[in-house]
């Protein structure tokens, strides 16, 4: 046995860690596993999100798309107060000034619930994924045009890919319906008008803020605060009233049941894709999205039965893989 300086031991050539690497390495191991765990929560509660809103519209054919918005969103906002009046979270408080400065943003989010609710309601899961990669298209050109940002070929290819495979996917769509499609582009636009739209009303909300800072929390509480009367008057707007005064399914309670699980997982999405992101980054973050959307596409088709055909499987495939391609690009695009 032969000691040394170091503090390593050296027993048979063979040499034990020191306690800091043995700590360093514990560390390392349990970053991994949060991120892995922030990971997994994130894909199950977007994916979960998504399936649960098409079986309310769909399944049990809930013409309320509005109220389907509101509870998610109700729901939101009492669990975000409530752990802002407990302390475990700090929010920003709404103020007159803050609300004026949000308020365009929140009239593009709501625009942007809306619409995918109504897409949702006439297109399967599979074709809603691969349509959604148009938002990365207009996305792009808008960053370009906005903040002189160039992308370099390969981020183009795959834009060009994607818009191709939407092509085609619409094309050999066994259940295409005009209506839905329609709801689902404008949805894009409006998704890509959101993402730009926030990086400049950021910066001047941050200025009028208490502490001067703008965090995800106070961000979700904005949103699906001034929401709610928004959505209240969008119900009048789109004649729903009658609707919900006469349907029977409001006097199920597994109906209520389901509603309320699915505004629990709009908040989820919310907190798992801030935790996820703090956990790892903007890049496995963007390439996980794109990944999500395989089971996803494939868990829409097998649950509610879509019909389908080669040719429109293979579109939805490609439309897939151009996604994570996409992802790959930007991840290698120069800054």
């Amino acid at each position: 046995m032969k000691s040394h300086v170091n503090g390593e031991i050296d027993l048979e050539d063979g040499k034990s860690e020191k306690p800091v690497d043995k700590v360093i390495r514990s560390n390392k191991l349990m970053v991994h596993n949060q991120a892995l765990l922030a990971g997994l929560a994130y894909c199950i509660s977007s994916c979960s999100m998504i399936l649960v809103n098409k079986f309310v519209l769909s399944s049990y054919n809930f013409k309320s798309s509005m109220l389907v918005y509101l509870m998610q969103n109700f729901i939101s906002v009492i669990i975000v107060s409530t752990l802002s009046f407990l302390g475990i979270i700090s929010t920003e408080p709404l103020t007159w000034r803050l609300i004026k400065v949000w308020l365009p943003v929140n009239v593009i989010f709501v625009g942007m619930l809306i619409t995918s609710m109504f897409s949702l309601k006439y297109i399967n899961v599979a074709m809603v994924t691969v349509l959604k990669n148009v938002t990365n298209v207009i996305t792009a050109v808008g960053e370009m045009y906005l903040f002189q940002k160039h992308h370099d070929n390969r981020v183009w290819v795959a834009l060009f890919l994607m818009i191709v495979s939407a092509i085609s996917g619409g094309l050999t769509d066994l259940s295409f319906h005009a209506v839905g499609y329609t709801w689902q582009i404008i949805n894009c636009f409006l998704t890509a008008s959101y993402s730009l739209t926030l990086r400049r009303v950021m910066d001047t909300a941050k200025q009028v803020t208490r502490s001067g800072n703008l965090n995800e929390f106070s961000m979700v509480m904005l949103n699906n605060t001034l929401s709610l009367p928004l959505g209240l008057v969008l119900i009048f707007l789109f004649n729903e009233v009658d609707y919900l005064t006469t349907t029977p399914l409001l006097r199920l309670p597994v109906f209520w049941l389901i509603m309320t699980l699915s505004g629990f997982l709009g908040l989820a999405i919310s907190f798992t894709s801030m935790w996820f992101l703090h956990q790892t980054g903007a890049t496995t973050y963007s390439l996980v999205g794109s990944l999500n959307k395989i089971p996803l596409s494939l868990a829409g088709i097998l649950l509610f039965k879509v019909p389908t055909s080669l040719e429109n499987s293979a579109s939805i495939l490609f439309g897939l893989v151009a996604g994570v391609f996409f992802a790959r690009a930007k991840m290698r695009e120069r800054p």
